[in-house]
């Protein structure tokens, strides 16, 4: 029997319910960063090639984003607490599942079947959150709390995994999803009531649409890695993202014709939810780019070792973690829509400021890094809020999938253009240590262009966004 919970007063009022969805999202942050740490050691293990274990984190990354479309339309369809309790029980099950792992070839199943499950449950812990409270400031701090959540599991994954390395097996690493996935449907269960029918829809499910979709997320997730491993010289990553753009027009013009679509884009035609989305997609270009930027300068130019390179981010992880704090009362001080534009253009100038002065020393790394940190921080809790109150009750879940669709597939894009412009200019192996003088000015270019490019398009995507939702008022 769940507990009927109807506009709680407080977030303490609605403790339950909130501890069971930051589950969720911790799961879902906390999976691939807590995994990474161990790959040398599941390799030697299981005897696993380098594109094995590639495939162990891939394939989760892979069928999690592809799904989440189909999925988010399934539980604004049958329900969404329905869905994430299904999708919790076949975490639960692929986790234990673990323990009798001998190859790598079912590990990388177990891995599959996880990332169905993240693709089950990810979008609704948004959409429930947003759905518990009527008033937007217990929105905005709901939201907030389950984001704070996740952000400490991506922080502290690698150094827990480390940690838990050192006097247990690896499979250990992925059994925690178990008692994760029993909080999270403990909470859920009892701290949200069941679907409400009159906040669903009857519409069938596309599938023709579904189909369309996962394959253009699959193939625009895949494409960046064929981009990074082979280059831009062989044929494999220009097919791949060939037949990505076709089957995302394939996919749109399916929306605008069929009768019942996957995804109708008059919901995305809306100005709070395309800006919202543009707002997301400019954060996850900066924050990939950036990213694999300072780690290969820190690294290969300066010469720092891993665990050098592991503190010279600790301003970004402090600032995601931390500044969880300040993330509500900013939104609520100047409104949703200017922190919005605010933490976006935080995150634009902190790309500019480590491509045209990163290399001049750490501490315009380091400026960079807490620019970008601060911006995104503020922009995961605002964009979910304004696609959440943009949408229709009967549509929240896919517009939460949206937004995690958008996390995964533009980190990709981002990697996939710095990594070009590095092949393109750098010569030789960027992995071989000692460069010459002529490479290390090569890749300082690389850098210089990689970096002003992202933030040319990522500033592009901002400003749009701030044309789109000027002036935009849209009840839900």
């Amino acid at each position: 029997m769940s507990i009927q919970l109807t506009s709680p007063r407080s977030l303490r009022d609605a403790w339950i319910a909130l501890a069971g969805l930051s589950a969720v999202f911790l799961f879902e942050m906390l999976d691939n960063s807590i995994l990474n740490v161990a790959l040398p050691t599941i390799g030697r293990d299981l005897h696993a090639s380098t594109v094995s274990l590639q495939w162990v984190t891939g394939a989760y990354v892979v069928l999690f984003g592809g799904l989440m479309l189909l999925f988010g339309a399934i539980a604004d369809r049958f329900g969404r607490r329905r869905v994430m309790l299904t999708g919790l029980v076949v975490l639960g099950v692929a986790s234990l599942a673990t323990a009798f792992v001998t190859s790598a070839g079912e590990l990388i199943a177990v891995r599959s079947v996880m990332g169905v499950a993240a693709a089950m449950t990810t979008p609704g812990s948004i959409a429930l959150a947003f759905r518990l409270f009527d008033q937007d400031k217990l929105q905005v701090r709901a939201i907030t709390l389950i984001s704070t959540v996740g952000l400490v599991g991506l922080a502290v994954g690698p150094t827990a995994g480390g940690f838990v390395l050192a006097f247990a097996p690896w499979q250990a690493l992925l059994l925690v999803n178990v008692p994760i996935a029993v909080l999270a449907f403990i909470g859920v269960r009892a701290g949200i009531a069941a679907d409400d029918p009159a906040e669903l829809h009857g519409d069938p499910v596309d599938v023709l649409g579904a189909v369309l979709s996962t394959a253009t997320i699959v193939l625009a997730l895949l494409a960046p890695t064929l981009f990074v491993n082979e280059g831009s010289g062989s044929w494999a990553p220009w097919t791949v993202t060939v037949a990505a753009v076709a089957a995302g027009i394939f996919f749109v013009l399916r929306a605008r014709t069929a009768r019942y679509p996957l995804l109708d884009l008059k919901l995305i035609a809306r100005p709070l939810v395309s800006s919202a989305l543009a707002y997301k997609a400019a954060a996850g270009l900066a924050v990939a780019g950036l990213g694999y930027l300072v780690t290969l300068q820190l690294q290969l130019d300066w010469g720092w070792t891993p665990v050098q390179a592991s503190l010279g981010m600790l301003p970004q992880v402090v600032v995601l973690v931390a500044g969880g704090r300040l993330v509500g009362p900013f939104v609520e001080r100047v409104g949703p829509d200017r922190a919005a534009w605010i933490s976006s253009t935080a995150v634009v100038s902190g790309l500019a400021v480590f491509g045209l002065f990163g290399h001049f020393g750490y501490v315009w790394v380091a400026i960079s890094l807490v620019l970008v940190a601060a911006g995104m921080r503020v922009i995961g809790t605002v964009a979910g809020f304004n696609v959440l109150r943009g949408l229709p009750k009967n549509r929240t879940t896919i517009g939460a999938a949206l937004l995690d669709t958008a996390t995964q597939v533009t980190p990709g894009v981002g990697l996939a253009v710095t990594g070009t412009i590095l092949a393109a200019i750098f010569t030789g192996s960027i992995a071989t240590p000692n460069w010459s003088p002529q490479q290390s000015a090569q890749f300082h270019e690389a850098v210089t262009i990689a970096g002003l490019t992202l933030t040319a398009v990522a500033g592009a995507l901002v400003a749009w966004a701030i044309l789109r939702a000027r002036g935009a008022i849209e009840p839900a």
